[in-house]
């Protein structure tokens, strides 16, 4: 039972200690504090970061369902 619930634990930890990020090369930094609009800049923030997650994201996926079916093999 504990065996399982520990990853969720872990997991809703993370989640709940969640930073803000900011992920921004130079370039983009310098033209976007240039501006005087700021909601142009936390969006192109917002996207980089959605950008940068999303791989991490279908990866972990396809290792769980590759670790379900490798566990469902060994448990006939």
């Amino acid at each position: 039972m504990f065996k399982r619930a520990y990853p969720i634990f872990i997991l809703g930890v993370l989640l709940f200690f969640s930073v803000d990020v900011n992920a921004q090369c130079a370039m983009c930094r310098a033209v976007l504090e240039s501006g005087a609009d700021t909601s142009t800049a936390e969006g192109i923030n917002n996207g980089i970061v959605y950008l940068m997650a999303i791989p991490y994201v279908l990866v972990g996926v396809v290792f769980y369902v590759v670790y379900r079916k490798l566990r469902a093999a060994q448990n006939p």
